[in-house]
């Protein structure tokens, strides 16, 4: 991810060449000699701005709405839908009653993976419960700084703050399409975790299996760069975190949304036979996070300072 970090950069539209002007004759030129300005398609950017940074995501977050969409690129399977409409809207309000049951289950401290406007960071330390969110966007990490939130602009694959300490790991709002392959990203994520830390994930509402590339695109055609995505539903998103040592723990639906609950496994704590003994899984004292990072602060609540680089990938 380039660009000065927390300057959003406004995506200018592709200058037209000035038509060759015909001499001032008084008589019209025959049609076959008049020269015309090359063809612009609308909807094409001349630079497209970087993904998820100074795109339409950007200016919708600021905004507080939409109508925002990632749009498939390259050849679709029937049936396929083109624009894929992000819910801006619901990101940027309060937590809903679906986010709530999550948020009654996070154990501090918990890691925000590709955290948009902060909402759920937000309630979280409002909760009095540590919380720190992450995202490449810098106008989501302003947003969420604003709403009280700490937040880092950084690529979940980038070093953290942390690191094999968390107690609760979110990746919510289809966030599982991270960087195009959802392996990957849990596997990650399980070095992100503490032993027996617990990852809450939301799959995709119908039995997906997709690798995608696509670009942020809002209703006038202005776009941003493209990117690898993936969308799983739950059966595929189970299969990636069998493959990568997390435990199901948990899974269920709510307001037409599907979640599961999964656990790091270690000795200490065994494969459970049921989602009540979550307790069981992480210890009630969070774990104090060493303040490795000198750009947040974790332990407060609220990120101060710039933050460092980020890569191409939320």
């Amino acid at each position: 991810m380039s660009g000065a970090i927390g300057t959003d950069t406004a995506v200018e539209p592709e200058k037209r060449s000035d038509p060759a002007s015909p001499p001032q004759t008084g008589t019209p030129l025959p049609d076959r000699l008049i020269v015309s300005p090359p063809s612009v398609d609308r909807f094409v950017t001349s630079t497209p701005a970087e993904p998820w940074t100074n795109d339409p995501y950007a200016q919708a977050l600021r905004a507080g709405h939409g109508p925002l969409y990632l749009r498939r690129l390259g050849t679709r399977a029937h049936g396929e839908a083109e624009l894929i409409p992000l819910e801006v809207e619901r990101w940027c309000a309060a937590p809903d009653a679906a986010d709530t049951g999550v948020l009654g289950r996070c154990t501090g401290p918990v890691l925000d993976v590709g955290c948009g406007p902060g909402r759920l960071v937000a309630a979280l330390s409002s909760r009095g419960v540590t919380a720190l969110g992450v995202d490449v966007s810098p106008a989501a990490v302003t947003r969420t700084r604003h709403h009280g939130g700490a937040a880092l602009r950084r690529s979940v694959f980038d070093r953290l703050p942390g690191e094999g300490r968390w107690g609760t790991i979110l990746l919510m709002d289809g966030n599982v399409g991270i960087g195009g392959d959802p392996s990957a990203l849990l596997a990650r994520l399980h070095d992100l975790a503490r032993p027996g830390g617990r990852l809450l994930a939301e799959a995709a509402d119908d039995d997906v299996d997709q690798r995608l590339t696509v670009r942020v695109e809002d209703a006038h055609g202005h776009h941003g760069g493209p990117f690898p995505w993936a969308r799983v539903g739950t059966t595929a998103l189970l299969r990636a975190a069998d493959t990568t040592g997390w435990i199901l723990t948990g899974r269920w639906s709510a307001d037409n949304r599907s979640f599961v609950e999964l656990h790091r496994a270690t000795e200490e704590f065994p494969q459970p036979t049921t989602s009540q003994d979550d307790d069981r899984f992480v210890p009630r004292d969070s774990l104090p996070l060493r303040d490795d990072d000198p750009q947040v602060n974790v332990g407060s609540g609220r990120a101060g300072g710039t933050s460092g680089g980020a890569s191409p990938t939320r």
